[in-house]
C-alpha cells in the first residue's frame, strides 16, 4: 500500500511538472521610462545608454518641436529646472522648446541638476538635450525598441485641471513632484508644437531614415497623432495613453484606432486586462517603480511595465519567473 501511495505520489508530481513546463509563466517586456530617470537625468542620451546596458526590451521617450522643425527628446514642452538648466546669459528661466531653435535648446544644461524626486539619479553636467536622430543612432547597435510619444494637445489646460487629473494619478497636489507636474501639464498647448500631421511627417522622416519601423510605438494622450500616423504609416503600431480609471481599456483604444493601451497602472485590474486580451490588444501600463506594483500587474497578466527604474524592475522579473 506504502508503495502504490509512492507511486501515485510520484506521478502526481510528473503531471505538475509536466503541466507548469507547458504552460511557463508569461513574460514581461520592461520599458525603461524616459530611459532610467531613477538612475540618469531622464530623456537623455546617458540614461538611454545606460537602459540599454542594463537590458531593458523598450526606449520610453518623450518628443518635441523646435522652431527649426528638429524632433527633440524632452518629456514637457518647455525648458525649466530642476530638469533642464538656463544658460548664465538667460534672462528667464523657462523657455517654450517650440519658439527655439535647436541651437537655442542646447544652451540650457539638461543633466547637471539631480531630480529631487530621484536620489538615486546620478547628474552628468553639460549634457545637452538630445535628438530623435541622436537616440536612433545611439541604439543603432541594439535591439531595442522605442516607445516614443508626441507631446501635443488641442487646448490649455487650466490649473484645476490639472490638479484633478494629478489626483487620477495617484499624487498629492502641493508637493514638488505634484506641483512640477502640475505646471508641466498647464504648459502644454496649441502653440507649444506643431500640427498633429505635420508632428506624425517629421517624425516618421525619422523612423524611416533609420529603418526602424518594425520597432517604434507611437504613443500619445493626443490621439489626433495616433490617427493622423495610421493615415500615412498603418504599419507603425500605436498606443493609447490614458489617466481615465473608469473608462474601458478596449474603449479607450478603439477611440484612438490603437492595438496598445498604456493606461495609468494605478487603474489596472486582471478584468480589464483580460478583457482587452480578448479584443487582441496589448497593455503597457505607466509608471510603476514598487514591488506591490509590480506584483499586482504581474497578476494582472500586463504585456509590459514602464518604469523610471528598469533595472529592479528586470532583476524583479527575472526572480519572480516574469522574464
Amino acid at each position: 500500500m506504502t508503495t502504490n501511495w509512492n507511486l501515485r505520489l510520484f506521478f502526481g508530481l510528473a503531471l505538475a511538472v509536466a503541466a507548469t513546463a507547458a504552460e511557463p509563466m508569461k513574460k514581461i517586456e520592461v520599458h525603461g521610462h524616459r530611459g532610467a530617470r531613477a538612475m540618469r537625468p531622464e530623456n537623455t542620451l546617458p540614461a538611454f545608454e545606460y537602459a540599454i546596458g542594463i537590458g531593458v526590451d523598450v526606449l520610453e521617450l518623450d518628443m518635441a518641436v523646435t522652431k527649426d522643425n528638429v524632433v527633440v527628446v524632452s518629456h514637457d514642452p518647455i525648458l525649466r529646472a530642476p530638469v533642464c538648466s538656463p544658460p548664465p546669459s538667460a534672462k528667464a528661466r523657462m523657455a517654450v522648446i517650440h519658439q527655439l531653435t535647436l541651437a537655442q535648446v542646447r544652451e540650457w544644461d539638461c543633466g547637471n541638476v539631480r531630480n529631487p524626486d530621484f536620489r538615486t539619479q546620478q547628474p552628468v553636467p553639460g549634457t545637452k538635450m538630445p535628438t530623435l536622430d541622436e537616440v536612433f543612432q545611439l541604439a543603432a547597435k541594439s535591439r531595442v525598441k522605442f516607445n516614443i510619444e508626441t507631446k501635443i494637445t488641442p487646448e490649455r489646460t487650466t490649473r484645476a485641471q490639472a490638479e484633478a487629473r494629478l489626483v487620477q494619478l495617484g499624487l498629492k497636489p502641493g508637493t514638488p513632484e505634484g506641483e512640477n507636474a502640475v505646471e508641466s501639464m498647464m504648459a502644454i498647448g496649441p502653440d507649444s508644437a506643431p500640427s498633429p500631421e505635420e508632428f506624425v511627417k517629421l517624425v516618421l522622416e525619422k523612423i524611416r531614415k533609420y529603418h526602424v519601423e518594425d520597432r517604434v510605438i507611437l504613443q500619445s494622450f493626443d490621439y489626433r497623432t495616433l490617427i493622423a500616423m495610421k493615415k500615412i504609416a498603418p504599419e507603425i503600431q500605436l498606443s493609447a495613453l490614458s489617466t481615465d480609471p473608469n473608462r474601458s481599456f478596449v474603449d479607450i483604444a478603439k477611440e484612438a484606432g490603437a492595438q496598445i493601451i498604456s493606461p495609468v497602472y494605478v487603474s489596472v485590474t486582471p478584468e480589464k486586462v483580460a478583457a482587452a486580451h480578448k479584443a487582441g490588444l496589448i497593455v503597457v501600463p505607466w509608471t510603476a517603480n514598487k514591488p506591490a506594483d509590480w506584483d499586482k500587474l504581474i497578476a494582472a497578466g500586463v504585456d509590459a511595465i514602464i518604469s523610471d527604474d528598469p533595472a529592479s524592475l528586470i532583476a524583479y522579473l527575472s526572480k519572480n519567473g516574469a522574464r
